[in-house]
């Protein structure tokens, strides 16, 4: 596992996230007890469930926004649990590439299907997008960084459709520039779920969704992200919750990354 820190003070993953497959990423993460998506799962199966009584849609665009492997996808495509994936993929060590891919298709597959929602991938890591596709975890991929620029006419159309957008850990990694360059890339406006550490204010997104006639509202109570690697996570951590005024009694101070949850709409 990397040892070496973002400068949140939280370690870096990224060389897992950039394998051609997820072994890695689930074998590091299931370590620490890595949760976020499963809690998740819920919420964004309601979201979809009040898109549709409120639209009438028959089929749901959903965009995942630092999709990873699919993870987000899987769990709501397999109706699975982070425990069903982390067993998946453990043990696996001596297949070849096409033979976990094959693996994969065949539990999308074998697993109840959620009718009538499409899931896109979007991340910055091009090998794990080309995973997630490959295993049918998501229906099409979109690798762009909107941090630096508009969405080409090309991605424009990758984007346009989508219904919902969410996100399980990305928001602070990204920034208002790329949730509102998103929101901007169609004329109705998607439904958002953002899941955002409380390292990070969600203010400047929530904000710049306002400007485009959104409303927003942060769900009560907090959700574990994972436990910390180390304590040395942990105290650098803590040192930047206390840097913007956030109070971690009862929460990271008991060694885990907590989550806040933000419900974003376009006004009626």
């Amino acid at each position: 596992m990397s040892v070496r820190f973002d400068t949140t003070g939280k370690i870096s993953f990224d060389d897992i996230y950039i394998q051609p497959d997820p072994r890695a990423y689930y074998g590091a993460l299931r370590e620490l007890d890595y949760r976020i998506p499963e809690l998740a799962k819920p919420y964004f199966l309601k979201l979809i469930h009040e898109y549709r009584e409120t639209t009438g849609a028959a089929e749901v665009n959903v965009l995942d926004v630092g999709c990873s492997y699919g993870i987000n996808a899987a769990l709501l495509r397999c109706d699975a649990t982070m425990d069903d994936l982390y067993l998946h993929y453990a043990d696996t060590g001596e297949l070849g590439h096409g033979d976990l891919v094959a693996r994969d298709r065949e539990l999308v597959r074998a697993r109840p299907r959620l009718d009538g929602v499409r899931f896109a991938g979007f991340d910055a890591s091009e090998n794990a997008l080309s995973y997630a596709l490959s295993a049918a975890f998501i229906d099409s991929a979109l690798h762009a960084d909107l941090e630096r620029a508009d969405p080409t006419p090309e991605q424009r159309a990758e984007l346009a459709g989508t219904d919902i957008v969410v996100s399980t850990g990305c928001v602070g990694y990204v920034t208002e520039k790329t949730i509102s360059r998103i929101a901007r890339a169609q004329e109705r406006r998607p439904w958002m779920a953002h899941f955002v550490l409380r390292m990070f204010s969600f203010d400047p997104v929530a904000e710049s969704l306002a400007e485009l006639g959104y409303e927003t509202e942060a769900v009560d109570g907090d959700f574990r992200q994972r436990r910390f690697a180390s304590a040395e996570e942990q105290t650098q951590v803590l040192d930047t919750l206390s840097s913007v005024s956030v109070d971690p009694a009862g929460l990271e101070a008991e060694g885990w990354l907590y989550a806040r949850l933000y419900i974003s709409r376009p006004r009626a």
